[in-house]
């Protein structure tokens, strides 16, 4: 008859009984199984070598050199090398995206598979691909008018743009503090504009298009994917997005842009190096969205709004020493005072979801 184990044995984890050499039973702890996450990265070899907070300030770098080459990136390829088809390049994201999410998550097993299960579901999703598209291709075609600075300046404008439409759409109400922070959001971006010495009426309507499209995106999203049952992470998301995105752009990018994919593939036979351009640019499309997943999943939703603020501000100063684009002490006033503005917003709707609760 084996004896009971007691609580005093067994918490923590599940003890094996061994003898020992005066035949004595005792209790060995066998090690609590790691949390999936961690588990997943030492599968990757990582979780072994670096601590916690080593591993997630290099993801939070990851996360910046990401988003900042990607802007640099998109801005010399449609402005300094002449590759002047943001249409296809856009298109050239999605599929990288698609293929890459597909890898990370079939194979790498980075975040579990997650299956569409309705025609409806499928639609709200097609529906998300096509706000997508817009914003992006807005965003990209910008880089061709506006240096990133004033690009950056004008993308800092998303709460307002959200605000409006999360009023517009859902009929939700902020309080009046949260409004009023929007003030200098707006105000902020008028004085920059004003004192931008490469404004381009084009260029900022596109961008603001843009800044307006990423809002909309994000209310439409809540709306449409709010049933538990839709609910799709980041990473999946993005895994049926990115193909039905690519499908949107392939019959614009032929009308508008013409027979792309021959003008790139005889411009590769003169120079080479357009090959390295758009494989690490689309590559690099795509690590912005693994950062995103990775940022809010080691740290919060919150980190990630303070970090893209700060980001704004880095890849304008980035963009500056790199391209040397003419910058005036009212622009970067305006600039300043946008940033000031999101972070006053996001101070007033952290404040108002606390007195709501």
């Amino acid at each position: 008859m084996v004896e009971a184990q007691t609580w005093t044995t067994r918490r923590m984890s599940n003890p094996r009984l061994v003898e020992s050499k005066n035949n004595e039973e005792v209790a060995v702890e066998i090690p609590a199984t790691p949390p999936g996450d961690v588990r997943q990265w030492q599968a990757l070899g990582l979780g072994t070598q670096f601590s916690p907070n080593i591993l997630t300030a290099a993801i939070i770098a990851s996360w910046y050199l990401s988003n900042i080459g990607v802007l640099l990136l998109n801005k010399y390829l449609l402005s300094f090398y002449g590759y002047r088809y943001p249409i296809f390049l856009t298109m050239l994201h999605m599929l990288s995206c698609a293929a890459y999410s597909y890898g990370a998550i079939n194979f790498l097993e980075l975040v579990p598979l997650q299956h569409i299960h309705s025609k409806k579901q499928f639609l709200k999703i097609f529906a998300l691909s096509a706000i997508f598209c817009f914003s992006v291709v807005c965003g990209n075609t910008s880089l061709r008018y506006l240096p990133v600075s004033f690009n950056q300046a004008i993308g800092a404008t998303t709460p307002f743009f959200t605000a409006v439409f999360a009023f517009l759409i859902t009929c939700k109400k902020e309080s009046g503090e949260v409004y009023l922070a929007l003030l200098p959001v707006v105000f902020g971006i008028v004085l920059a504009s004003n004192s931008e010495p490469l404004f381009h009426l084009f260029g900022f309507l596109v961008c603001v298009g843009s800044t307006a499209g990423r809002a909309l995106k994000s209310v439409v999203q809540g709306i449409l994917l709010s049933s538990e049952s839709e609910k799709l992470n980041s990473m999946n998301l993005l895994l049926y997005m990115a193909p039905m995105a690519a499908l949107i752009l392939l019959p614009f990018t032929l009308y508008i842009e013409g027979n792309v994919a021959a003008v790139t593939l005889e411009k590769a036979r003169g120079d080479r190096f357009i090959v390295f351009l758009l494989v690490g640019n689309a590559t690099v499309a795509y690590l912005v969205n693994l950062t995103n997943f990775l940022v809010t999943k080691h740290t919060s939703a919150l980190t990630l709004q303070v970090l893209g603020n700060a980001k704004a501000a880095v890849a304008a100063v980035v963009s500056v020493l790199i391209f040397r684009n003419p910058v005036t002490v009212m622009g970067m006033t305006g600039f300043a005072v946008t940033i000031m503005g999101v972070l006053l917003y996001s101070e007033a709707k952290k404040r108002s979801k606390v007195t709501t609760h």
